[in-house]
């Protein structure tokens, strides 16, 4: 009994072992090559099978089109638990030169790979010159990839700009890859321009497809909007924002707006350009035909221009029918003191859409009866403020188109500092009197409110001695 204990024991330990040796095998699917690259001759057949743990997908080069290729797919292993694929490509060609992957379908990050060469005496590079040219852009601070990769692993090709001389790789800055194509290390702006490689085999000059090397600029110079402050508007008037960024020549930039209504598709926007000899000037325009109370928020335009950006940001405000508030901002009775600077008389008024203000004093409008009045914004400011101040002050609001019409009247005060008029005129001394004899003293004083005279009396002092004053 014991005996068949151990060897049951013994039999699940070795299916154990094996299964975690299974599992340590396919962490990653593995293919049927050894090496890590393949070289084949144009128009012969290629085939590779893959096999893993978990189903399994390819990634094949950007040349080669999936209706090219041939994938079978099947259950493999001694007790069928692993997942094989094999993948036939019957006649390669230059153009299928590349990195093909074997990857789990769901774990995507577990992957092995092979580069297959496909050599062609007429076609060294996988690119042909007939191409259209291809972008590429110089970042600061990266290397410049110009991707002309060889058919063939024993290609040395040269570098040539446009105009300009051909460049040979050195291994330190300039650096030849026939898998990835010439790599700058440090490229300069001499790397801007176009640019194509070139080999040469048995007398005959074979050259890659060209490429542009562009410079991207991403400096924004200035974002601004058409509205500086908030914007205010009737429901059912038209809103136009327009945001207009500045950027530097070259510069292409990306705006985007932020408002209430975007998730709904409110609103249109239009796009310009316009190049200047020392700057470029982008627009957009977000129109909204029929403003709603819903629309009423903050507007947001960004900029951005690689990993720069900007913003601008104005608030709406959405009103359902043209209105005038009028009211004081301190009571109906305002005071003053003469001889002050200014003095600016301002009611509290809050109209829309913007209302005409007109002030007058006394029935009669103030600009006119006085060149010390003027109007600053919705305040009547008094400058050198006199006496002949003092009166009733009636500010008029009118919106026309709406037949919007208020007022307000206020009375304005104006204090003066009692002044004694005999003490400003020249008075000669009355000199001495009979004794028993009547005199008569005058004292006029002028001031606003009126003021109060009190007479003091003086008792003449003892040689020697300063006088008591008396009532």
């Amino acid at each position: 009994m014991n005996c068949i204990l151990i060897c049951m024991l013994c039999g699940l330990y070795g299916v154990l072992a094996k299964d975690k040796e299974q599992r340590g095998k396919y962490r990653v699917p593995k293919l049927d090559v050894k090496s890590r690259q393949l070289v084949l001759d144009a128009n012969q057949p290629l085939q590779l099978s893959c096999r893993g743990r978990w189903e399994i997908t390819w990634v094949f080069p950007s040349g080669l089109a999936r209706d090219q290729v041939q994938v079978e797919e099947s259950r493999c292993g001694r007790t069928k638990q692993l997942y094989c694929s094999n993948m036939m490509v019957s006649r390669s060609q230059a153009q299928h030169t590349g990195l093909f992957r074997c990857q789990y379908k769901h774990r995507t990050q577990k992957q092995t790979s092979v580069y297959v060469y496909v050599t062609d005496s007429q076609q060294l590079f996988v690119e042909h010159p007939g191409m259209s040219p291809g972008v590429l852009y110089l970042k600061e601070n990266q290397p410049l990839v110009i991707p002309c990769r060889a058919t063939n692993p024993n290609v040395t090709a040269t570098l040539v700009k446009f105009l300009s001389l051909s460049l040979s790789p050195d291994q330190r800055n300039i650096i030849w890859d026939s898998k990835q194509g010439f790599i700058i290390r440090s490229p300069t702006f001499y790397y801007i321009g176009l640019f194509y490689c070139q080999t040469i085999t048995d007398g005959v000059t074979h050259k890659s497809r060209n490429y542009f090397v562009h410079r991207p600029v991403s400096n924004i110079m200035e974002v601004r909007l058409n509205s500086s402050g908030p914007v205010q508007a009737l429901k059912g008037e038209r809103l136009v924002l327009n945001c207009t960024a500045t950027g530097e020549l070259n510069t292409r930039v990306n705006i985007t707006w932020d408002y209430p209504g975007k998730s709904n598709n409110i609103g249109s926007i239009s796009k310009r350009l316009v190049k200047h000899p020392t700057h470029m000037l982008f627009y957009s325009i977000l129109t909204i035909p029929k403003l709603q109370r819903s629309d009423r928020g903050r507007y947001t335009c960004r900029v951005a221009s690689g990993e720069k950006s900007k913003h601008q940001t104005v608030t709406v405000t959405v009103y359902d029918r043209p209105f005038i508030r009028l009211k004081p901002r301190h009571g109906l009775v305002m005071e003053v003191q003469a001889g002050q600077k200014s003095y600016q008389i301002s009611p509290k008024l809050k109209a829309f859409p913007a209302p005409e203000v007109i002030w007058l004093k006394d029935g009669v409008v103030a600009a006119e009866q006085c060149s010390r009045y003027h109007i600053d914004g919705n305040s009547l400011v008094i400058r050198d403020v006199a006496e002949e101040d003092a009166g009733k002050y009636t500010v008029l609001v009118r919106i026309k188109e709406h037949g919007l019409y208020q007022n307000l009247t206020l009375t304005l005060a104006v204090n003066v500092s009692p002044q004694i008029g005999e003490k400003a005129a020249s008075l000669q001394d009355p000199g001495s009197v009979p004794r028993g004899s009547r005199r008569t003293l005058h004292c006029t004083s002028h001031g606003v409110p009126p003021p109060h005279i009190q007479w003091l009396w003086h008792r003449c002092p003892p040689k020697g001695l300063p006088a008591a004053p008396r009532a």
